[in-house]
């Protein structure tokens, strides 16, 4: 198919301007200034007047439940709401059932997600104390990262063995992605606060479980293990403003060798929300003070954090009204991950060319993701048209994850998604879905 995406605002690469997309099978075919004369003759003609043309976002850090845990969500429903909220390409993690710790059970999932997937996807492979050499067995090309779970995990991925961990460092073949909170911290105020609350502690007390004294102490442990080594360590869900010292913000992010992410609800969300959201805003690393939810925003605009990010994790609604120490972590946004950081610029919070820049064209960059990020010509046309003057309220009855509940249930957007296109393909639109569609494997240039 051909097309033309006429008369839209191209937000890239740091700019607004007004332009035309031609489309050719897969590829942007060129971008020209959107009063140049052209032939449109063998082209499906849009006329995207008033809407604003982004790269589609890159979400690197999902659970989407496939394979084990299907009740709560699976890639077919997961992608799908992605797609509908301007995410064209995810990197899914490996604390699924069995738990991805082979190269069969990595491929396992990219089969998995060829036959289901809406958009383009890549899977972490998982790291434990006793898989080293699967895992320097991952090809660098076609996976994106190594997922290491240091000091906690909600599964059974814990790596804390000392002699693992510096093999790891030493010998991954490609990034290695990390879940960064001390389990005999977390463990300690566990006991703490049991004590005092027994089976009725509330939400409130997740950020003094789960703390910030938790998250640094090994978020720092990890940075020197890569400054030692010489490792890419990218950090994430990063929830803390003493943490934000771990990361340089005086370097391109190409030759960045630690680098971090943070997640939407870090930026929306503080602790004097506990008492509206629930368990719905309980997630790890926990959401925390007003003070971090401010430091994080500013770390975000002046690059000390280079992704933002949803780790969408969904859980069934009864899983998530069980009492505090029951209640399983996580929450679900990938449909929301894009206008929820444009509501943030539209509340003059950060520009939407930042956001353009930690959704698309950062994710690109670090994971040196092949043709994908931007609105350049010879690039994949993976392209979101936004309707920017379109308000609507989230509600659980409109979200189209598979547990159907979503914590930012309430929040009011003034923008809204119309086209996504995936590969050149017009995957959804207003609400439709080309249903038979089927998104690719990255590819990395490493």
């Amino acid at each position: 198919m051909r097309y033309i995406i006429k008369n839209a605002t191209l937000v890239n690469e740091g700019k607004s301007f007004m332009a035309s997309v031609f489309i050719s099978g897969e590829i942007i075919e060129k971008v020209i200034p959107a009063e140049s004369q052209q032939d449109f003759e063998g082209y499906e003609v849009i006329d995207a007047a008033g809407l604003l043309l982004l790269p589609g976002a890159i979400d690197d850090q999902v659970h989407f439940r496939d394979p084990g845990l299907t009740h709560k969500g699976d890639i077919a429903t997961e992608s799908r709401a992605a797609v509908a909220g301007g995410v064209t390409s995810f990197m899914d993690m490996p604390n699924t059932v069995p738990n991805t710790l082979t190269q069969q059970l990595l491929q396992d999932k990219y089969d998995i997600a060829a036959e289901k997937s809406m958009a383009n996807y890549s899977f972490y492979m998982g790291a434990s104390n006793d898989n080293i050499e699967e895992v320097i067995k991952t090809n660098p090309q076609d996976v994106c990262g190594i997922k290491v779970f240091m000091g906690s995990s909600t599964g059974n991925m814990l790596v804390n063995n000392g002699g693992t961990l510096q093999r790891l460092f030493q010998e991954a073949p490609c990034l290695i992605a990390t879940h960064c909170e001390d389990e005999d911290i977390i463990r300690r105020n566990i006991d703490i606060y049991k004590s005092k609350y027994g089976d009725d502690a509330p939400a409130s007390i997740h950020p003094l479980v789960r703390s910030a004294e938790a998250c640094y102490k090994t978020s720092s442990e990890a940075a020197e293990l890569a400054s030692k080594y010489g490792a890419h360590l990218h950090i994430l869900h990063l929830s803390t403003a003493k943490e934000i010292e771990l990361f340089r913000n005086d370097i391109p992010l190409k030759d960045k060798k630690i680098t971090a992410e943070t997640c939407l609800h870090y930026l929306l969300f503080d602790d004097r929300d506990y008492e509206k959201k629930g368990m719905f805003l309980k997630c790890n690393p926990a959401v925390k003070t007003e003070d971090d939810k401010l430091a994080l925003i500013q770390a975000c605009n002046d690059n000390h954090i280079d992704i933002l990010a949803t780790d969408h994790a969904p859980h069934t609604l009864e899983e998530k009204n069980k009492p505090y120490f029951s209640a399983p972590s996580g929450g679900t946004s990938v449909q929301h991950l894009l206008l929820g950081a444009l509501e943030l610029a539209n509340k003059g919070i950060m520009t939407k060319e930042k956001v353009v820049e930690l959704l698309s064209h950062n994710p690109a960059t670090l994971f040196k993701i092949n043709k994908r990020g931007f609105i350049r010509e010879g690039y994949y046309a993976d392209l979101v048209l936004i309707n920017p003057n379109k308000r609507h309220v989230i509600s659980n009855n409109d979200v189209l994850y598979k547990c159907g509940w979503t914590g930012y249930s309430g929040m009011e957007l003034s923008c809204s998604v119309t086209h996504t296109f995936i590969n050149g393909e017009l995957v959804y639109h207003n609400g439709n879905f080309n249903e038979n569609y089927r998104g690719k494997r990255l590819t990395f240039n490493r």
